[in-house]
């Protein structure tokens, strides 16, 4: 900060709360320096909004998909494509961004924490709640960080790039504790949402540090806390705010529907000011899409339980030959498959055909599978979660990115409970239950607490209920890694739809390569902004 900062040149990274729904003060225009800066809550709002956005993006979350058994970046050799088929090295840029980026939002809270008290209009008020946001944010930065790579180099205060190039490596135990321990202090300088201003919409509040808690407990494999923190979030509302399931589960991500009951936390885009692009490049290519670079696998297609509550391979009436009917309806809420709907920006809504030879005319025939290499999906599927349809150029979307919900908080609570042992009907009928019930599962098979089951099916269940529930939402990769499963998800041959060799094969598309031993961890060779690495994590 003792160098001049342009606030124009700001402008494109400090947007997160602009629009009718945010609040945000105009961006400034002039010139500062470290002594004029600080000068007014409108200035400091700017930096606490630049490190909103460097908390989390649209592309940290698919980016973060990409890293799972759901997506298939066919299109190039992307860092995520290098890293799941145990292609990358300690260069590979994924992982030294990755780092940077990190470091970089860290010093944007240490600076605002440093100079907050300097601000002569802002009231104590404002003090307590905007360092609790900041605060969070460094938390949440934090758990990336340890996460990804374990051990990091741990500060609570802006540093010298001397310092940098010295500091050590923290334990990750610590920092998790510290995070806790934030999250834990700053919930009481944080509003509930049922106190939260429209115009603060967006904004961090207790339930999202009570949520976050719960995360990181669930991540530690703490059973015990993860289940005490969402039962607070599920029990104690009049404190923590009202949430429920919103009550369409395709209608849940749709921009009309932004900051509806279940949301707990977004990143904020701003329609026109601040977007994303993502689905011009995984969207069918009949509904305007580019080319398709991301595309969903065979994999999560087949987790998708039969409208009975049966898994694919346990229901005789499911046939490979004709595999999309009778399922769970999240799955055509959340991928595009043969025969799915698909609406247009016009409102019109139409058949898409991805199956070879089924198209009756050019635009039918776009989304059909043709090879791996061709510019339609490589693997039979197309990305609809997350679909703007009041978008008309080149899908740039001004939808807002769901970081914690509802949904998330009563499956981890049953995941919980059920690895302490205590999963029984109550508890089923509290957290699995109407999340089918919301996904429309009607048959007494899906919605009933399953009898009889022993402890390990019943774990599987959880974790396949997980994964269709939370698709797409940038969760997946690490849920695999908490479980110690890469072996089981993230090794082998990966497939498309069954459109090969005359629709009687598999497609098969790349061989993945997990290393136990290397690859729950990652490394870091250089970083450009940020403490110097001079260790490798692997």
């Amino acid at each position: 900060m003792k160098k001049i900062l342009k606030m124009m040149g700001f402008a494109g990274i400090l947007t997160a709360m602009t629009s009718s729904c945010n609040t945000m003060d105009p961006i400034l225009t002039k010139e500062f320096t470290d002594a004029t800066f600080w000068e007014s809550t409108a200035n400091a709002e700017l930096m606490v909004n630049m490190a909103y956005n460097q908390m989390y993006s649209a592309d940290k979350m698919w980016n973060d998909e990409a890293l799972s058994d759901n997506i298939y970046e066919g299109r190039s050799a992307t860092d995520q494509r290098l890293i799941r088929n145990g292609l990358a090295n300690p260069t590979t840029p994924r992982f030294a961004s990755e780092w940077s980026d990190a470091y970089g939002g860290l010093k944007t809270c240490h600076v605002f924490l440093a100079n907050m008290d300097r601000v002569p209009d802002g009231s104590e008020e404002w003090k307590k709640r905007k360092s609790a946001e900041i605060r969070f944010i460094r938390a949440y930065i934090y758990f990336r960080l340890v996460n990804f790579f374990g051990d990091v180099p741990f500060f609570t205060s802006d540093i010298t790039l001397s310092e940098s190039e010295n500091i050590n490596r923290t334990p990750k135990a610590t920092i998790l504790a510290f995070i806790h321990d934030e999250l834990s202090e700053i919930s009481a300088m944080l509003p509930s949402r049922n106190d939260l201003a429209q115009a603060d919409r967006g904004r961090i509040t207790k339930g999202a540090a009570m949520a976050f808690q719960a995360r990181a407990y669930l991540y530690e494999s703490n059973w015990q806390k993860t289940a005490d923190y969402c039962d607070s979030l599920m029990q104690k509302q009049e404190t923590y705010g009202n949430y429920a399931l919103f009550n369409s589960y395709e209608g849940l991500f749709e921009p009309v529907n932004e900051y509806n009951v279940e949301v707990i936390l977004d990143y904020a885009y701003v329609p026109g000011k601040k977007q994303w692009s993502k689905l011009y490049d995984a969207a069918p290519l009949s509904a305007g899409a580019r080319v398709n670079a991301y595309a969903p696998l065979q994999s999560l297609a087949n987790n998708y339980l039969t409208t009975k509550g049966l898994s694919i391979s346990s229901d005789p009436s499911y046939s490979e030959n004709n595999p999309y009917v009778n399922r769970d309806p999240r799955m055509a809420a959340t991928i595009v498959f043969h025969g799915g709907h698909w609406t247009d920006f016009d409102g019109t809504t139409r058949t898409i055909y991805t199956k070879p030879g089924t198209g009756s005319n050019d635009t039918e025939k776009a989304d059909e599978y043709i090879s791996a290499s061709a510019n339609s999906s490589p693997t039979g599927y197309y990305v609809k979660k997350y679909y703007d349809p009041s978008v008309t150029q080149d899908y740039n979307s001004g939808l807002n990115i769901i970081m914690f919900r509802y949904a998330d908080v009563l499956l981890m609570y049953a995941e919980a409970q059920q690895q302490l042992g205590k999963m029984d009907a109550n508890v089923w009928d509290r957290t699995i239950r109407p999340i089918r019930e919301r996904a429309k599962f009607k048959e007494a098979t899906a919605l009933n607490y399953p009898t009889g089951m022993n402890s390990a099916d019943f774990t599987t269940l959880i974790r396949n209920e997980r994964r269709s529930e939370l698709a797409l939402e940038g969760l997946r990769y690490y849920d695999i890694v908490r479980w110690k499963a890469a072996k089981t998800y993230l090794d082998g041959t990966v497939s498309g739809a069954k459109f090969a060799n005359g629709n009687n094969d598999y497609i098969r598309l790349d061989n993945r390569r997990f290393d136990e031993n290397r690859d729950y961890l990652w490394s870091v060779s250089k970083c450009p902004n940020g403490p110097k690495q001079k260790f490798v994590t692997q």
